[in-house]
């Protein structure tokens, strides 16, 4: 196969759900140099949630205190890049499968020029597995 896998720290917040909550939330990120690898925003009933992988956990964090983000407490995902082919995807999650580990969500998507990106969630007591199962 040719794709990089590997474990991200991400941390999500939870905003009101409402125009702007989202640009507000990057924008301070943004103003203080924070490169996210993966971003991803969407409805949690009456709120929205983002999560953010930053590229440099350490720096994020500080960032998003003194931004008044209040953050959860540190998460692990994966990331997943690699050339774009017919069943990407589909090989990363057989893996999975063939390990008996229930994903709990994935974005994936083309990035141009021959590449792909994904990042993808297990339940906290199948990381290790999952890890072991992608090669990690």
């Amino acid at each position: 196969m040719s794709e990089t896998i590997r474990q991200v720290d991400y941390y999500y917040t939870e905003t009101p759900n409402k125009p702007g909550e989202a640009c507000r939330a990057l924008d301070s990120l943004k103003a203080a140099g924070i490169n996210l690898l993966a971003f991803s925003g969407f409805p949690s009933g009456r709120r929205s949630q983002l999560d953010f992988i930053p590229e440099d956990p350490a720096a994020f964090v500080q960032a998003a205190r003194k931004a008044k983000l209040k953050l959860s407490p540190r998460k692990t995902g994966f990331l997943i890049q690699g050339q774009d082919r017919v069943g990407a995807i589909s090989d990363v999650l057989a893996k999975l499968a063939a390990a008996k580990i229930n994903v709990t969500a994935i974005d994936a998507l083309c990035a141009g020029e021959g590449r792909y990106g994904a990042i993808l969630w297990v339940k906290a007591a199948d990381r290790k597995r999952a890890a072991k199962s992608l090669g990690l």
